[in-house]
Parts: C-alpha cells; sequence; structure tokens
C-alpha cells in the first residue's frame, strides 16, 4: 500500500460516493475507462476487493468500507494541514466548487471572478450551472448560492446578500409594444414566466395601497432563469428578474424597469450553503468574505 498516494485516496471517496465510475469520469473530465484502470490499481496495491460491481453500480465490500473510512480520515487531515499552511502564510489555494443558478452565474458570478482572482491568485473556482438545488456531498459541491429559503436541515447556510423582483423589457420590445402604465395592461403585453417555479408567476403589486398578488400566464415559458433572461434581453416580453441581475442590465441601458409605481420589489435573502465539515477551510472562507463585499456592492441596502 506504499505505493498509494492521496489522490488514490480522494478518487476511491469520490467513486464511493457516486456510485458509478462514469460520475467519477465525468467529475474528471476522462474517460471511464481510466477511472477504471485506477480503482483496479488501488485494489491491487490493498490486495484485497474494495467495491463489488454489477448492472445497478457499485457497492462497497466490507473491506471497501474499511478503506473508505480511513481514505475520509486521511484527506481530512491533508485538508486541515493546507488550511494551517494557508493560515500561516496568508495566502490560500485550492479548488472551490461552486454551484448556482444558471442566470446568477452568467450575469453576476462570471464578473466576479476577476476581483477574486485579484485577491487570491491560487484559489481556482469551478462553477456547477443548474437550477434545482443539488445534493452537495454527492455532487462534490463545496459553496452552493440560493435564494430566498435553503430547505436543507444537512447544510449551514450563512446570508451573503439580498435581492428583490422586479418587473423589466427591452427597450426595443417598450418601443414596439409600448410601456404600460398600469397592472391592468399587462393583459395585453406579452409575457415571459416560469414554468418550472409557479410561486414566481404570482407578480406582486401595490394598488391602492395594498399588496396584491396577479397570478400571470406566460406567452413565453422557461424551466430555467437563464433561457428566462436569454428571453427578455431578445426583445420577446415583460419579465420579472431578480433585481441584482437585472440591475447592471439597466445600467448598460439593455433592460428598462416597468411599472416601477406599482411592483412590490419585496426583499429577499442569498445564502450560501455550506457542508458543515468544509466550512472552516481557508479557500471557502476567503470566496465567502470576498462574495459577501461582492453582493453587498452589486445594491443598495434596502430602505
Amino acid at each position: 500500500m506504499k505505493d498509494l498516494d492521496f489522490d488514490d485516496m480522494a478518487l476511491f471517496v469520490r467513486v464511493a460516493t457516486r456510485g458509478t465510475l462514469s460520475a467519477v469520469a465525468r467529475e474528471r473530465n476522462v474517460p471511464v475507462s481510466q477511472i477504471s484502470r485506477s480503482l483496479s490499481r488501488i485494489e491491487k496495491q490493498c490486495g484485497v476487493r474494495l467495491v463489488q460491481r454489477s448492472t445497478q453500480g457499485l457497492s462497497l465490500t466490507a473491506e471497501g468500507q474499511t478503506f473508505l473510512g480511513y481514505c475520509q480520515r486521511i484527506t481530512g487531515t491533508l485538508e486541515e494541514l493546507e488550511a494551517e499552511f494557508a493560515h500561516q502564510t496568508r495566502e490560500v489555494s485550492g479548488t472551490v466548487q461552486v454551484a448556482v443558478s444558471p442566470a446568477l452565474g452568467h450575469f453576476i458570478m462570471v464578473p466576479s471572478l476577476g476581483g477574486l482572482y485579484e485577491r487570491h491568485p491560487r484559489l481556482q473556482i469551478e462553477l456547477h450551472s443548474d437550477d434545482r438545488l443539488i445534493d452537495m456531498a454527492l455532487e462534490g459541491v463545496d459553496i452552493t448560492l440560493r435564494s430566498g429559503a435553503t430547505h436543507t436541515e444537512s447544510m449551514m447556510a450563512r446570508q451573503i446578500g439580498h435581492h428583490g423582483r422586479a418587473l423589466y423589457a427591452s427597450p426595443a420590445y417598450l418601443a414596439r409594444f409600448g410601456t404600460p402604465t398600469h397592472p391592468d395592461e399587462l393583459l395585453s403585453h406579452r409575457l415571459i414566466t416560469n414554468s418550472a417555479a409557479q410561486h414566481l408567476n404570482r407578480w406582486p403589486f401595490i394598488i391602492d395601497g395594498m399588496p396584491i398578488e396577479r397570478p400571470v400566464q406566460g406567452h413565453y415559458r422557461a424551466n430555467s432563469t437563464g433561457i428566462m433572461m436569454t428571453m427578455v434581453l431578445n426583445d420577446l416580453g415583460i419579465c420579472r428578474c431578480n433585481t441584482l441581475i437585472a440591475a447592471p442590465l439597466v445600467a448598460q441601458g439593455r433592460l428598462l424597469p416597468v411599472l416601477e409605481d406599482w411592483v412590490d420589489v419585496q426583499d429577499f435573502p442569498i445564502h450560501a450553503l455550506l457542508v458543515p465539515q468544509r466550512h472552516h477551510l481557508p479557500k471557502i472562507q476567503a470566496c465567502l468574505a470576498y462574495w459577501s463585499e461582492w453582493f453587498q456592492a452589486l445594491l443598495p441596502s434596502p430602505a
């Protein structure tokens, strides 16, 4: 076993967690055959069978369960050592896996990465773009950024920002179809709605001093926030958008607010969801500190 290295142990942890070689191969962007050969080599070094292979996937043998426990402790100790060196040298390093929605990733996170690199040049960021709330341990994700309620008891949650939701359209759309001046006029407009999160299609207004929700049936619908932003930017209609995402697009002249005096913008927290066993790592804390500043700079705090 003396020829095993830390990457072998990290690989085995991911194989045990994901349950299929193909999933680990996709994570590492290598052929499945390479993962299979590595696993066989690890088993040969250990002198025992660690996994049972079947058409349903992989399952650990008793020896595999024992080996997994040692691998988790050893790789965890290595991360603690890296953290200690980072603390002593005040220089964080390593790869941080971050999951975000497509729209948040495209319009907010990607523009933030240059400044993060300037502050921490030895950090590497890998973005996972998906509207669904993923299993962070299964996917190997360090930080998940999500709006609103966190809906999980197994993760830690830290608020790093906030946003509202308001109505926007492109200048070209409004020039062609006109700008509504009252919520009732939306009935004659092309609207963009979310087919995956129906609660976002109850558009809130303040009418005669009273909060009112209007259920909206979209002329165009999408199950992806990223696609919805692409639709509104391509002059297809009026969309209820995250104000954090829309603000720079308004500043660039690519979007215009609609019914500003009527829309109840409300306020929603943005949380960073964290794996409890890893949240203390300097590379993760460095990202959280930077992105907290980044989000606060994008929009002023609500009055």
